[in-house]
């Protein structure tokens, strides 16, 4: 019983520490009033994606569904955002489009912030050549334009959901690599690390128990600035005609506006609304990233105090 009281005591003091910072950070995000923004515009981009098959008809997506419908309709005689050039209601493919764009967004800032905080911390933990190797690694995929190295890969792994989720995480990591290796490079400096060090904890020990918690923030704010650069990276590639044919996103609203003639034929209705979306949900996780970066990054947090 002694044990298992002396086991649970730091368990549930280290517990009690994590409720009171994460109590004290949402206080401080709360005086945030742009950061509140983007997390009220997030959350009800993120509801319309969940309750998709509640509020929108998946089988308005296909043309064959939807040929009793007038085309190039206007919201004004096919309520509530016309219709496209095959008759599709736009709303429809509005609804589901969030779906696709918030999942490619999240998913490949999952593929870049794992890669990132790998190639950061390894190269800052333990330096040396390894340190050199993935440092220049880093600087190689910075250097190369981001864009036409997507469109390449793209085109190479073929238009899939799958393959633009790959392609946008493995060419979005080094700015992530190069911020964690510089956190690192601080965090084990300092006088803790060294005295674990001292007192024979191993290099896993210290990475799990010192390093990886200090770099934490860090990684999480990056990860919410990340995610809006995929989007924008997803719709660029759908708008480019490298998107997933068969799967409706706002990109590939976009493209599709753009090929069948909307700018010239002012259906504005088509284009216009996912082009607001994009920007909606860009700057709202910008927005929350900000915020979260102030809260967060202790350099940051020292320059407000």
């Amino acid at each position: 019983m002694s044990s298992q009281a002396t086991t649970a005591g730091p368990r549930r003091l280290a517990w009690e520490r994590r409720q009171r910072a994460f109590r004290r950070s949402w206080s401080e995000y709360r005086r945030d009033r742009e950061g509140l923004i983007g997390l009220v515009v997030l959350v009800v981009f993120v509801l319309v994606a969940l309750l998709a098959p509640l509020i929108a008809d998946v089988d308005d997506l296909r043309a064959v569904n939807t040929t009793d419908n007038p085309v190039w309709a206007p919201p004004s005689d096919f309520a509530p955002l016309g219709t496209d050039s095959l008759g599709r209601p736009v709303y429809d493919q509005l609804v589901y489009g969030s779906r696709i764009s918030l999942l490619v967004g999240v998913a490949a800032t999952l593929i870049a912030i794992v890669i990132g905080t790998v190639v950061g911390v390894l190269a800052g933990f333990f330096g040396g050549w390894l340190d050199s190797v993935l440092a220049r690694l880093s600087e190689w995929f910075l250097v190369i334009p981001f864009i036409p190295l997507a469109i390449v890969l793209a085109a190479i792994l073929g238009p899939s959901l799958r393959n633009i989720i790959v392609v946008i995480g493995i060419t979005s990591w080094p700015t992530t690599a190069l911020l964690i290796r510089a956190q690192v490079l601080s965090v084990k400096q300092r006088l803790y690390v060294d005295r674990s060090r001292a007192l024979g904890a191993s290099g896993g020990h210290v990475m799990g128990r010192h390093i990886l918690p200090n770099v934490m923030p860090l990684v999480i704010a990056n990860a919410t600035l990340t995610v809006p650069i995929a989007i924008l990276s997803e719709t660029t590639l759908a708008f480019l005609g490298l998107g997933d044919p068969l799967q409706v996103s706002w990109g590939q609203m976009l493209d599709e506006a753009f090929s069948a003639g909307a700018l010239g034929r002012e259906a504005w209705w088509w284009y216009l609304p996912p082009g607001l979306c994009v920007i909606a949900v860009v700057l709202a996780f910008t927005l929350i990233g900000r915020a979260l970066e102030g809260i967060l990054d202790p350099r940051l947090r020292e320059r407000r105090g």
